[in-house]
């Protein structure tokens, strides 16, 4: 269940951050105005606290393994929302990543 839980904080996280900054992003880039960039503020504070939640409680641990998540997320946010198609180098880089979250969350570790 523990695993469950932190790959379900992961996913929130990626939402909140990668959201976020899309949010931003659009308010400047795409000048959208001041609601959104405060939109995206908020949802930035609120993925900095989602990642207070996970399980694991070191703090380097859990940030390194979520560069990973992030990387995926931020492919997977730009397919979904902005059209974007990633080449088979993105897609391997991604399951790079995500191997390496893996391996820092999830390996056996002696007590």
């Amino acid at each position: 269940m523990t695993i469950a839980k932190s790959l379900l904080l992961f996913a929130l996280a990626a939402v909140a951050e990668i959201g976020g900054a899309w949010l931003v992003w659009q308010g400047v880039r795409e000048q959208r105005g001041w609601l959104w960039i405060g939109a995206g503020f908020v949802a930035l504070g609120l993925y900095g606290l989602v990642a207070t939640l996970q399980p694991d409680a070191h703090f380097g641990r859990i940030l390194a393994a979520y560069g990973g998540v992030f990387v995926a997320g931020s492919l997977a946010w730009g397919m979904a929302v902005d059209g974007f198609r990633p080449d088979r180098y993105d897609v391997v880089g991604a399951l790079v990543c995500l191997v390496g979250v893996a391996v820092i969350m999830y390996a056996p570790r002696p007590a």
